[in-house]
């Protein structure tokens, strides 16, 4: 592992290529990121609960929807990324879309180690510069 690259350094990757769609993603980084995601969405959970707007849109509370629009642009790239890491296409993505089948074959994608050399989406992201907390 890079010793310079903290697990917050790997979850705040997304947010710095917010929008980025183009290259790959190491495990770390994804990884990290979902982490990140499942604890800000327990704050914001627990914030709607204490100010008692829990329920406002839909069984949401303000906060968790403010939190999730601020994600999930940077969540969906990040997960194409992966994808592409994996030598796979973003639109696999789309297999989500069919219950339980689809989770499946998508977390088996995202905890497959990504190609050791280049691919056809970049670079290796393993390079000496970025390091890999999964290895």
């Amino acid at each position: 592992m890079n010793p310079t690259m903290s697990p917050i350094d790997w979850a705040k990757r997304p947010f710095q290529k917010y929008a980025d769609f183009g290259g790959r993603a190491p495990r770390a980084e994804y990884w990290w990121f979902v982490l990140f995601v499942f604890i800000g969405e327990i704050i914001a959970m627990l914030l709607d609960s204490i100010v008692g707007t829990g329920g406002i849109v839909g069984n949401y509370g303000i906060f968790v929807l403010l939190f999730v629009l601020a994600v999930i642009i940077p969540h969906i790239a990040v997960g194409i990324r992966r994808l592409h890491d994996t030598d796979h296409s973003g639109w696999w993505l789309l297999i989500a879309f069919i219950p339980l089948v689809g989770a499946i074959v998508l977390l088996v994608f995202f905890v497959t180690s990504g190609d050791s050399g280049d691919n056809r989406f970049g670079p290796n992201p393993y390079s000496a510069d970025v390091g890999e907390v999964f290895a």
